[in-house]
């Protein structure tokens, strides 16, 4: 019987070897994770396999997590973070004989993942939760931390990575994709927005998480309270549109990025306001006046990009997505671009704000 992928880092983290549970963790799209129990007690802990392909420096991601974990004890933050554990050596990355790259961590017991909601209150908790973590850091130097994906959130960058993508495209796809074309370019104010944003001392380098969604934070299974977030692979020098933004991209519409019924996307009011109001509780005190003033450019600006990298994928014959069916991705440069026209239209009309 074939050895399990996870058994060599198993052996090489548990010395004396015993018996375990072992429980895949699922919701993760990049990584592979497994709970480890073992069969008489003690703690439980997570034993994960870090994706080379989109994170090909491992060691850096654990450098970060380790300076953020320094930072917390150091300063004594009222921050929980899940622990970092170590292989033999204090090694914090163990490399298997396929190559394969593993870490661990401590296993935060009695939670649950939650992927998406209808109720403004959990809406405003996840927003007030990255908005903490980023206020955490606020005293630090956030190019202490390694860029682990270079541009990752540079939404100029990502225009012009869509114009590259038009230059290369098949007549075919060109032809499917037309009007969302005209559409995404007519609206190439936002990468100069962005610009404007990032040259200017009135926007700060901030620590950002990247990826700010409800499934990248723990609720207690009792209470339904936030316990922690998690997932800091993306943890990064940025701005305060990347988090308060993939929020209101993720959770303030009526259906996510895959659903095909562009004309029945709505944004919901409720949920809209809930996310804002939890950021702003969160890191109202170390908001500039500019990124007050430019708050709900957040959305705008996430909506926009994720929109530009979706019909770049299927220009460039869907090369980095993973997709279900042919035109996937270009279905899902609509649903963006139908939730961008949306939101345009929703803060127009309720806090008269255009860019």
């Amino acid at each position: 019987m074939k050895e399990p992928a996870y058994q060599e880092a198993l052996s090489a983290f548990v010395n004396p070897p015993c018996e375990f549970s072992v429980e895949a963790v699922s919701g993760g799209l990049i990584n592979h994770s497994y709970k480890i129990s073992k069969k008489q007690n003690g703690p439980a802990f997570l034993l994960q396999q870090i994706n080379r392909q989109v994170f090909p420096d491992p060691e850096k991601l654990q450098e970060n997590y380790q300076l953020l974990c320094q930072y917390i004890k150091e300063k004594q933050l009222p921050f929980f973070i899940p622990a970092m554990d170590y292989f033999p050596g204090q090694r914090s990355v163990y490399t298997d004989r396929e190559q394969r790259c593993w870490r661990v961590f401590s296993f935060v017991e009695k939670t649950r993942t939650l992927y998406s909601t209808d109720q403004p209150e959990q809406a405003a908790a996840v927003a007030e939760t990255f908005a903490r973590f980023t206020a955490a850091f606020s005293q630090m130097d956030s190019r202490r931390l390694h860029i682990t994906i270079p541009g990752f959130h540079h939404v100029s960058n990502r225009f012009r990575q869509f114009r590259q993508a038009l230059a290369g495209a098949s007549p075919q796809r060109l032809i499917k994709s037309g009007g969302l074309i005209r559409e995404l370019n007519d609206r190439e104010h936002y990468a100069q927005l962005y610009d404007a944003f990032t040259e200017s001392t009135a926007f700060p380098l901030r620590v950002m998480h990247h990826d700010a969604k409800i499934s990248n934070v723990l609720f207690d299974a009792g209470s339904g309270k936030v316990i922690c977030p998690v997932d800091f692979d993306t943890v990064m020098p940025g701005y305060f549109f990347s988090d308060l933004g993939d929020m209101i991209r993720s959770m303030a519409g009526t259906a996510d990025e895959n659903s095909r019924d562009f004309g029945g996307l709505e944004i919901r009011p409720a949920i809209y306001q809930a996310i804002l109001k939890g950021y702003l509780e969160g890191m109202s005190d170390f908001l500039t006046p500019e990124e007050k003033k430019y708050i709900h450019a957040a959305g705008l600006l996430l909506v926009y990009m994720q929109a530009l990298r979706f019909l770049a994928d299927y220009l460039n014959n869907d090369v980095y997505y993973r997709i279900s069916y042919p035109g996937h991705n270009l279905d899902r440069a609509g649903n963006q671009l139908a939730l961008l026209n949306k939101l345009e239209e929703f803060l127009a009309d309720n806090y008269k704000f255009t860019c």
